[in-house]
């Protein structure tokens, strides 16, 4: 089959921490080289576009901000288009912040004059900012979160908290769930890749190292999903799936990815060692 287009994960799949993986560049150049459209999307609501234009050019991966998705543009588009007059308390980082702002979006610092809570990956998560998202949500806010990420991988090869785990604690105490996630695998998300590639979700694929996230993007719109090991999920996490072929080096899934989609679990149709070996599939 021939692509016209690729959402990539980038942390775990690209790079891990600071550092680029193995094959990542000759990979993206591979896509390119066959005139496949580019989407870079991030479920790290902490950058801007550009931040991230540079950190992929400091690795040697050249792109453009209109090829760039993070959860926190999903996040801004959303918020945008559902509460563009809204009072807003925030609990994320000030990156995130500064893209609000950017978006003429109003912010409070006053959890009981909220109309929204948006929560999100926050270094200074602390009691009392937990308490903040709590009195946000009993005042009646709209509960936002960025993306359900509970940890990411950092350079050093351990798993470091994500915005999933600041937003789990918030719904923990106020005993409910978000009224909407904007990250990957979020509809919003969807829509937002689809509008970079301009080329329908089945001539699309999506490459990224978590099943709960990128793999579910995919499959949830019908786009090829590629598994890469260099990340999150590792060959333990898909011990359910045993029914693996390898004809030509690359593993697919044959009976059980049927079994597990009609399931509504996530799975890939393809599980690479690194994105380096995505040439294959191409």
């Amino acid at each position: 089959m021939s692509y016209r287009g690729a959402v990539l994960d980038l942390d775990g799949t690209i790079y891990r921490g600071r550092d680029r993986l193995p094959g990542a560049r000759a990979a993206v150049t591979a896509l390119r080289d066959h005139g496949i459209a580019i989407c870079f999307f991030s479920n790290n609501p902490t950058k801007t576009p550009d931040e991230y234009v540079e950190g992929l050019a400091a690795l040697g991966i050249d792109a453009s901000p209109a090829e760039i998705v993070s959860a926190a543009s999903v996040t801004t588009t959303y918020l945008r288009r559902e509460h563009p007059e809204d009072e807003i308390f925030l609990v994320g980082s000030p990156g995130l912040r500064g893209q609000l702002d950017a978006a003429d979006l109003a912010l409070t610092d006053d959890p009981d004059e909220a109309d929204v809570l948006v929560a999100s990956y926050d270094r200074e998560f602390d009691y009392d900012r937990l308490t903040d998202a709590l009195r946000a949500v009993e005042a009646g806010a709209t509960f936002v979160g960025t993306d359900p990420d509970m940890t990411v991988p950092g350079s050093d090869g351990r798993l470091v908290p994500g915005s999933g785990a600041m937003i789990h604690a918030v719904a923990g105490v106020a005993d409910r769930e978000p009224d909407a996630m904007c990250g990957k695998p979020s509809v919003e998300a969807v829509d937002a890749a689809v509008d970079v590639l301009d080329a329908p979700p089945e001539e699309c694929l999506v490459v990224g190292d978590r099943l709960d996230t990128d793999i579910a993007l995919g499959a949830r719109c019908g786009m090829t999903t590629v598994l890469v090991l260099t990340g999150v999920t590792d060959a333990d996490d898909l011990d359910e799936a045993d029914d693996l072929a390898d004809p030509d080096g690359t593993d697919s899934y044959t009976d059980d990815a049927d079994d597990a989609r009609r399931a509504g679990d996530p799975v890939p149709d393809f599980v690479l060692s690194s994105i380096g070996d995505l040439d294959s599939l191409l």
